[in-house]
């Protein structure tokens, strides 16, 4: 327990031992944090479907009739009605073959790259991928190549230096989720074709607000049909929680059988599910919402450059800033 002190100790030295903030009532645009009213800029719930009442009313009918919980696995006694239609109705979305729910967007993106990737295959990701991509690259026991952010001539070279791998795998976010910059998914996709490498995109923080009708990163550019293994989440943009890979039906199929963070778990609560349901419906017919997130956007982040702050080049919703040195 002394090294456990040692370290907390160090942390708060460093100025980097964190608390856990206490938020009352319900997620909105105005909130309390401990006991104080403040505005609310760092919560992913984008176009504030936490709260929507459609969102509470298919969730308070499905504990009518399914009660609360999944009660096992998805393999075992876990498989519920709500599942196959929730999965159906995101493969519909992403224009794919099919999908498959995970628990989150941690758990989907460690077990797929684990499932996908082991001694003898290489994973090549983007410098500033989300955390839940580096760990599932190491736990996969695979090789690991990260190059400069966005900087293709570095990615090609990862590839091209990686012909005696098996398997190669590139993965990167769509959007960054703590720069808030697109990923150049033409050029990463041109270089996957050129290299025979599968392309993985974690489309977490796209998922509901990038594309016209919110479908992501892929239809933003025009490139649904094209993506080998799509993630996103359902507790960002879509105000729910879970996870979802989309992909070939073979994909599904394998990941089913081979996937540890899909087998080993309880699977989604029907209430879950039933939420995830409403907010697609509202996502595709939420062209009013979108427009108001962008608007929102252009206006905070132009007021946050002209009071001097450098935004660091993003061009979405998540907006980084620094105090530009004068």
């Amino acid at each position: 327990m002394n090294l456990i002190k040692e370290e907390l100790e160090k942390l708060k030295e460093k100025g980097l031992f964190r608390k856990l903030r206490l938020l009352e009532g319900e997620q909105s645009s105005r909130v309390r944090i401990n006991g104080k009213e403040v505005i609310l800029l760092s919560s992913n719930n984008y176009l504030g479907l936490t709260s929507h009442p459609k969102l509470k009313e298919r969730t308070i009918d499905a504990i009518k009739r399914y009660g609360c919980g999944a009660g096992a696995s998805r393999l075992i006694s876990g498989n519920m009605e709500l599942h196959d239609k929730l999965e159906k109705r995101i493969a519909e979305f992403k224009r794919t073959e099919a999908a498959l729910i995970f628990n989150s967007g941690y758990t989907a993106n460690i077990g797929v790259i684990a499932a996908l990737c082991s001694k003898g295959d290489i994973v090549i990701s983007d410098r500033l991928n989300h955390a839940s991509i580096i760990d599932g690259s190491l736990i996969s026991r695979a090789d690991t190549k990260r190059y400069s952010h966005k900087d293709m001539h570095a990615l090609e070279r990862a590839l091209g230096n990686s012909s005696g791998y098996r398997r190669r795998l590139i993965v990167t976010d769509g959007i960054f989720s703590m720069d808030g910059d697109i990923a150049p998914l033409p050029e990463i996709m041109k270089l996957a074709k050129k290299y025979s490498a599968i392309l993985m995109l974690d489309d977490a923080h796209a998922t509901g607000v990038l594309g016209e009708n919110g479908r992501g990163t892929a239809e933003y550019f025009g490139m649904e049909e094209r993506i080998d293994i799509q993630m996103g989440t359902l507790g960002k943009a879509l105000g729910g929680f879970g996870a979802y890979i989309a992909g070939e039906k073979r994909l599904i199929d394998f990941l089913i059988n081979k996937c540890r963070s899909f087998i080993y778990t309880t699977a989604l609560p029907p209430s879950v599910l039933a939420s995830d349901l409403a907010a697609l419906d509202i996502i595709e017919n939420g062209h009013d919402m979108r427009t108001r997130l962008w608007r929102n956007v252009r206006h905070m982040r132009d007021g946050l450059i002209r009071l001097g702050f450098d935004t660091m080049g993003s061009e979405t919703q998540i907006i980084p800033d620094r105090k530009s040195v004068v």
